[in-house]
């Protein structure tokens, strides 16, 4: 995208602090559910919102002599995610058992890909604001399994474990610590999402889990991120804490500004940070302390002794890439310079991909910009307020397109058009059958136009010579005539009559 359009980088967003500056940095990591039928290492299903441990094998259970077996689906799915973050595939890779003992995880271990994960570096571009954008750098994406979940709330003395979500498929998106405040951060995990969805690697529903971050924060003096990005020497940046499971792009940056203030009372107060695990309360609009690394589990982490290296050829690779979709970055650049589209209305329009196949529909053949007025001011507008979104719009593509033909060809004007709309989104039909059974044609006779314009002037002789002074009044005699002939007469048309009368 920046090979199109020209962008500047934001400037980091500087806290006012008691006694100094401060500047904020930010690393996420991000769980990323695999958009698969099935889990990372068995056949169980990854429905959502089934009966509690009702999706669950042999092997998600740990029963004893189970052996995992690599469900070759979702790894195409994490590389076809590297590929759409322009990441290195690695044609390598390992499995790792990370250790640690909790109710909803059987086995006793995560399996996980800490040395040698399955993709390396990439990038992702955030944009911030029409001609704005941030570079965020991808450390690494890794395959791993989900825990299960376990429930505290239904008896007092006694908790439940669900383990339907265990062994699901995770991507674990690790990203540099390039991201220098809230609203960065948020926009890099809507970016992430975006990118997904598009790619169909993920579905990224936040609300159900299946897109979560876990948000590291520190605070320095302005100036050390530019010596750490010298030296690559991260004691330059400052004690982070990471805050845990974060699901909402608003508690994302609400935990970031909490956390960050937080952070610079302890340093201008003499005190100094410990590096911990925290949860974000957004009840309370506060993070708290979970664990302190000095507590931190011992993983244990070794090499998983019942999978063998994962090695992918090149041309397997080559494959995915080749039937890669066309990505958000991509069409939207194309909206902009293909079909004459400002910035900001093609980033509206690419912000889901729903909305943008929705649009192309809308778009083909026809004027884009004039498509895109429609899309986004009259459909979207109405989605908004009636709580929809395309997928159960009542207006069609079809519809739609139908409309703008409809006045591209003369046959109706614009606010026949708006009214034709109602009739379809209440009503649905045929644009072109409605316009015809309910006589809703445009009137491009010119005779029985003038006829009009004729009559309203004989009948206002005081208002003629006031616009005959002013001729910025002659708009009320074209609204005169346009509600004597119903809305239906070509108002180009009526413009021309009256100027050319009145004068």
């Amino acid at each position: 995208m920046l090979d199109h359009l020209t962008y500047t980088a934001p400037e980091p967003k500087v806290i006012q602090g008691a006694k100094q500056d401060w500047e904020l940095v930010i690393g996420l990591e991000v769980h990323a559910q695999v958009a698969s039928n099935a889990k990372l290492f068995s056949g169980a299903s990854t429905g959502f919102g089934a009966e509690p441990n009702s999706h669950v094998a042999f092997v998600d259970a740990a029963m004893p002599g189970m052996l995992p077996v690599i469900n070759e689906f979702c790894v195409a799915q994490a590389v076809k995610t590297g590929l759409g973050l322009r990441a290195r595939i690695n044609l390598v890779s390992a499995f790792d058992r990370k250790n640690y003992f909790y109710p909803d995880l059987p086995q006793g271990y995560q399996i996980s890909q800490l040395y040698h994960p399955i993709v390396g570096e990439g990038e992702v571009i955030v944009d911030m604001a029409p001609g704005v954008a941030r570079r965020v750098r991808i450390e690494r994406i890794h395959l791993e399994q989900d825990a299960g979940k376990s429930i505290h709330d239904m008896d007092p003395n006694m908790s439940f474990v669900d383990l339907n979500r265990t062994g699901v498929a995770l991507m674990e998106i690790v990203s540099r610590p390039d991201i220098r405040g809230p609203e960065e951060a948020a926009a890099y995990v809507a970016k992430l999402r975006q990118i997904m969805r598009y790619l169909g690697t993920c579905d990224g529903n936040m609300q159900n889990g299946n897109l979560r971050a876990d948000v590291n924060v520190s605070v320095c003096q302005p100036g050390a991120y530019e010596r750490y990005q010298e030296t690559g020497d991260h004691s330059h940046l400052g004690t982070r804490c990471e805050i845990k499971n974060m699901n909402s792009l608003r508690f994302i940056q609400q935990a970031i500004e909490y956390e960050a203030r937080r952070q610079i009372a302890i340093l201008e107060d003499g005190g100094k940070i410990e590096q911990e695990t925290r949860l974000y309360d957004p009840d309370r609009g506060e993070t708290r302390s979970m664990r302190s690394k000095e507590e931190a589990h011992d993983y244990r982490y070794f090499p998983d002794p019942d999978l063998l290296p994962l090695e992918i050829e090149q041309e397997w690779v080559d494959g995915i890439a080749a039937s890669m979709p066309e990505l958000p970055d991509e069409k939207k650049v194309r909206f902009v310079t293909e079909l004459g589209l400002s910035e900001y209305d093609a980033g509206v329009l690419t912000a889901e991909v729903e909305n943008a196949n929705f649009f192309e529909q809308v778009a083909a053949g026809r004027d884009g910009k004039q498509a895109a007025n429609w899309v986004i001011n009259e459909l979207f507008g109405r989605l908004n307020k009636e709580g929809l979104t395309v997928e159960n719009s009542p207006v069609s593509a079809a519809q739609l397109g139908g409309v703008i033909d409809l006045i591209a060809k003369g046959d109706i004007s614009g606010k026949i058009a708006k009214d034709l709309f109602e009739i379809l989104w209440t009503e649905g039909g045929d644009p072109a059958a409605i316009v015809e059974e309910r006589g809703m044609k445009q009137v491009t006779d010119l005779g029985a136009i003038e006829k009009a314009v004729d009559e309203i002037i004989a009948a206002n002789p005081a208002q003629v010579e006031k616009a005959k002074a002013n001729p910025k009044l002659a708009g009320w005699f074209v609204g005169q005539v346009l509600k004597a002939t119903g809305g239906k007469a070509n108002p180009a048309a009526v413009n021309e009559l009256v100027a050319r009368k009145l004068s």
